[in-house]
C-alpha cells in the first residue's frame, strides 16, 4: 500500500507547478515561523526534486541568527551537520561538509511524500529519518502540501511527527 501511495502523491507533487506552487512555498514558510520560529536550533533537510521548497525557511533562519543543520547520509544513518558549504551526496542530494553535531536540536523539518492522519509519513523507504527520531528529542515537523495528507496504515517502526505544515497551515498530532 505505502508503494502505491509513493507512486500517486509523487506524481501529483511532480505535477504540482507553476504560481500555485511558488505560492503555496510561500505559505508553508509563513506558517512555519508562525508555528516554530521562536526557537535557536533546526535541522532542517534540503529540498530535492518536487519536494516542498526549504531555501526560504533556510535561509531566514540564518537571517535570524539561528542555528541551523543540514543532513549527511553516513552508512545507515542521517547526522546533523552545520550549515555550510555543500556537495551532491550518494542520493544526489546537496549534504553538509564538516564536523557533524552531537548536541541537543529544538526542530527538526523533515522531508516526506504523504503523512497520515496520526502523524506517520512514508519517505523514501530507508528508514533514515525514523532512525534518527528514535534517537533524538527535537519536535517533528513535515511540510508539503495538502494533497500529501492522506490516509494510510503506518508500520510499528514509524516515528510519528509532532505536526505537517502545508499551504492550508499546521496540523498538530498527538
Amino acid at each position: 500500500m505505502k508503494d502505491e501511495v509513493r507512486r500517486v502523491i509523487r506524481f501529483k507533487r511532480d505535477n504540482f507547478t507553476g504560481v500555485e506552487r511558488t505560492r503555496a512555498d510561500a505559505l508553508i514558510a509563513d506558517a512555519f515561523f508562525a508555528a516554530y520560529g521562536g526557537y535557536d536550533d533546526y535541522f532542517v533537510y534540503c529540498s530535492f526534486g518536487s519536494e516542498a521548497d526549504t531555501r526560504a525557511i533556510t535561509d531566514k533562519l540564518l537571517k535570524l541568527k539561528k542555528r541551523v543543520y543540514l543532513p549527511r547520509v553516513e552508512g545507515e544513518n542521517i547526522v546533523p551537520v552545520p550549515y555550510g558549504i555543500t556537495k551532491k551526496g550518494a542520493f544526489g542530494i546537496e549534504e553538509p561538509q564538516g564536523q557533524a553535531y552531537a548536541g541537543k536540536i529544538d526542530v527538526t523539518v523533515t522531508p516526506l511524500i504523504a503523512v497520515n492522519p496520526s502523524g506517520c509519513r512514508i519517505g523514501y523507504g530507508r528508514g533514515f529519518y525514523d532512525r534518527f527520531f528514535k534517537a533524538d528529542g527535537s519536535l517533528r515537523v513535515g511540510i508539503g502540501y495538502s494533497f500529501q495528507q492522506t490516509d494510510f496504515t503506518g508500520d510499528g517502526w514509524d516515528e510519528p511527527l509532532n505536526a505537517f505544515i502545508s499551504e492550508k497551515g499546521v496540523t498538530f498530532f498527538g
